[in-house]
């Protein structure tokens, strides 16, 4: 089983992450933001990995350390339950409606970070967290677990199914690039021998 635990303590916040890439999308999320909340239980259920999330942080200032946090640590526990990356899929897409939304994700388990976000918005706001965290959680994860990580919302009016189709593409895409291939469960996919570093 690919697992991995980790703890990320900080003076704006105290983060404890497990996940296993190989579940069935169980998950218990308590970051103290109920939005963000939301969406990692969509990331779990539509990955199928299980994931635990237990976060405290500096909510009397903003979400923002927190959402920003979160993210770097389940990309640091994706990173270490995927070890070396042998046998992986490695790309993975998804193209998710929800209701009037549509939103594409195409992602790369490169070891190479990159973010494309275009994504907009038409209210500063979801419940208590401000819309522009959610570029910063999708960033902060990208950068930690090394994903080259595209995200378009092609058109949308409702926020609310703007973002959780950003979620639940990206959990179906990577469930895609995760899986073994068993016709080379031994070997990294890339010439190279290794993921990471130059093209």
């Amino acid at each position: 089983m690919r697992t991995a635990t980790l703890e990320r303590n900080t003076k704006e916040t105290q983060i404890r992450v497990a996940v296993n890439l190989d579940g069935s999308g169980l998950y218990t999320v308590s970051t103290g933001v109920g939005f963000l909340d939301h969406m990692l239980e969509q990331l779990s259920r539509h990955s199928l990995i299980d994931l635990e999330v237990q976060a405290s942080g500096d909510l009397h200032i903003d979400a923002h350390h927190t959402t920003e946090d979160v993210g770097i640590a389940i990309g640091q526990a994706v990173t270490q339950a995927l070890g070396e990356r042998k046998g992986i899929t490695r790309y993975g897409s998804a193209l998710i409606p929800m209701d009037e939304t549509l939103t594409r994700v195409a992602l790369d388990l490169s070891n190479r970070p990159y973010l494309i976000w275009r994504v907009d918005f038409s209210r500063p706001k979801l419940g208590d967290m401000d819309t522009e965290l959610f570029k910063e959680w999708f960033q902060a994860f990208a950068q930690a677990a090394g994903v080259t990580l595209h995200v378009e919302t092609l058109y949308g009016d409702n926020n609310h199914h703007i973002v959780e189709s950003c979620f639940k593409a990206l959990a179906r895409a990577l469930r895609q690039a995760i899986e073994i291939d068993p016709r080379k469960a031994d070997a990294v996919p890339s010439t190279k021998g290794v993921l990471g570093g130059s093209l």
